[in-house]
């Protein structure tokens, strides 16, 4: 089968695409044949420098296959698989948790300490045909692209985790997303309009925050011409924004701790600038303020998304499809920041 691979870290020029043998499959596994593999950050900070790539590879344990978010048809089943069939349209939920651990047994699969994702600690989807447990598979309807159900394990199970789980989004409460033009923010502001809240909405270029506005944004900030908690201050008389979506990290932490109303919620899911912020402690305990983390999702919480997708109630925002072949073309879009929403690469 074809796929994109590497052998070693470093700029966009180590990925390539050659011929490697097709997986073989376990008893409780599937085959995917992949139709289409959404493009995230973390494939290019894997591609980059990520330690645990680098460990892989340095085991010998070469080439790797990026690729979390995977949707296709199913090639074959294992001998122990009667749960799917061959033919079944499916996305795949990115992690593989223990299924052992008090954790996994608490629903709460996504803190599982061994857990694995799919194209990081296993090779993935920049390929013809990718190999995940049965378990993995959720069905799609044909009212869903591939492409489009490709765009949301990631994205968009990672931004319902955060507003529906973690920061619990009420209607009618201001909502705050932070880069809204990537994968995370572009779904957390649908899945917030959704979920009936005023949105602010920052961005880097007014023809993303014109994107934003098209989507629902009530009010749209470019964080390059001003601090976006002044404007936030403003627009709500000083009293602040319910919730902040945090993605970026220390070149936004006090910004967005200041956009904060009182009892009003930080949930952080990334720390794309750095992962070290100062925050004045007495203005946190005055305020009432939460701040909390959030890693992911859940399957059951992809499959609800699937099923709004699949109804129509959420769009995934897909900024250009590539073939599998141009995945470096891919990755370079998302370094420089020219997406708005997902970038995925497709087989024929």
């Amino acid at each position: 089968m074809k796929a994109i691979v590497f052998s070693e870290q470093g700029s966009v020029e180590v990925l390539r695409y050659t011929e490697v043998p097709k997986p073989v499959l376990g008893a409780d596994e599937i085959l995917i044949n992949v139709k289409a593999c959404a493009v995230n950050y973390l494939d290019l900070h894997a591609r980059r420098n990520r330690p645990e790539i680098e460990a892989k590879l340095r085991r010998g344990d070469t080439p790797h296959i990026l690729g979390s978010d995977i949707a296709g048809t199913i090639a074959e089943v294992g001998a122990g698989v009667d749960s799917i069939a061959v033919g079944d349209r499916v996305v795949l939920a990115p992690c593989i948790p223990c299924g052992a651990c008090g954790d996994c047994h608490s629903g709460d699969e996504n803190l599982c300490d061994t857990q694995v994702l799919i194209g990081f600690q296993t090779n993935g989807g920049y390929a013809e045909y990718v190999k995940a447990p049965a378990v993995n598979a959720i069905r799609i309807p044909e009212t869903l692209s591939f492409v489009n159900a490709a765009a949301m394990p990631i994205a968009y199970l990672t931004a319902w985790h955060m507003l529906t789980a973690r920061a619990r989004l009420c209607p009618g409460e201001d909502v705050l997303i932070l880069g809204v033009g990537g994968g995370v923010g572009s779904a957390g502001l649908q899945i917030a309009k959704l979920s009936g809240a005023r949105v602010f909405a920052t961005a880097s270029s007014e023809e993303k925050l014109a994107r934003a506005r098209e989507m629902g944004a009530d009010v749209t900030i470019n964080y390059k011409d001003i601090d976006f908690s002044e404007v936030v201050l403003d627009v709500t008389d000083g009293r602040g924004v319910d919730v902040v979506l945090e993605h970026v990290g220390a070149a936004t932490w006090e910004q967005s701790i200041a956009s904060l109303a009182k009892n009003g919620r930080l949930v952080s899911c990334g720390v794309t600038t750095g992962n070290i912020g100062e925050i004045n402690i007495r203005k946190l305990y005055q305020k009432q303020i939460t701040i909390m983390g959030s890693a992911l999702g859940t399957a059951p919480e992809l499959r609800t998304l699937v099923k709004l997708a699949g109804q129509g109630k959420l769009e995934p925002i897909i900024d250009r499809s590539l073939p599998l072949d141009r995945a470096g073309e891919a990755h370079l879009l998302l370094e420089n920041r020219k997406n708005f929403g997902k970038v995925v690469l497709v087989n024929a």
